[in-house]
């Protein structure tokens, strides 16, 4: 971990699908909720394509994932769920899901934001990046500068109450550039825990934890801790 890893009150995470938490900050949201911080997940789709099993629904899709995030989110101390219920796999980066964003922003007040890199297309050079991703990605960091910031975007927002809200340290996930490195090594097994209530979407169970652990090595290789989550950090000037 590095020396300056923030001890935040409030952490909100931003993602585009169940899972994505867990894969990407599980072990940094088990320390930052183990400090004490009050941790939000904002769930932007309902997952409803993530299945190829022939007798399953969309409505029991979506039922089964907001049950398994409930389950893994549980696992590491987050403190509140929160479901948008945005289409899967037909998001855009327009003004109504940007409003919406805008308003976790300005309900929650976080001192972190944990969100998609939004630049990251292509991964390792192996996969690509889900088109959610860059969506979910793009539109947080367009309601973080100027949106949630500025108190004349959304003005209906202020008058329920919500305030503007500057944001100004950012952790991306599934980045190509990373340049912060986070110790997990006390957390590790949290993080499989949480990933192992995804039972839908995780094939070859057995094989999770000692896949996870072995990732969690390749990140802090060059570090001097055994497991590690990597971001892009991302430090706003005041």
């Amino acid at each position: 971990m590095k020396n300056n890893f923030p001890q935040p009150e409030r952490v909100l995470v931003i993602v585009a699908h169940p899972d994505d938490p867990e894969f990407g900050a599980a072990g940094t949201v088990a320390l930052w909720a183990a400090q004490g911080a009050e941790v939000t997940y904002v769930i932007v789709t309902d997952g409803s394509k993530g299945s190829a099993e022939k007798e399953m629904t969309r409505e029991k899709l979506v039922a089964l994932r907001e049950q398994e995030q409930q389950k893994a989110a549980d696992a590491v101390g987050v403190s509140r769920l929160v479901f948008l219920h945005q289409p899967d796999g037909e998001i855009e980066n327009n003004d109504h899901l940007r409003e919406l964003i805008v308003r976790q922003i300005r309900t929650y007040r976080p001192d972190v934001l944990l969100t998609h890199d939004p630049t990251a297309r292509i991964v390792a050079n192996q996969r690509l990046n889900h088109r959610d991703h860059r969506t979910v990605g793009d539109a947080t960091l367009d309601a973080v500068f100027p949106l949630a910031r500025d108190r004349l975007n959304y003005p209906t927002q202020e008058a329920e109450g919500l305030e503007p809200h500057n944001v100004l340290d950012i952790f991306l996930i599934f980045s190509e550039q990373p340049n912060y490195w986070v110790d997990i090594s006390s957390t590790i097994e949290k993080k499989i825990q949480s990933l192992q209530a995804h039972a839908s979407q995780i094939g070859h169970m057995e094989d999770l934890p000692e896949a996870i652990r072995q990732r969690g090595r390749d990140v802090a290789e060059r570090m001097s801790f055994e497991f590690g989550e990597t971001f892009r950090r991302v430090q706003l000037a005041r």
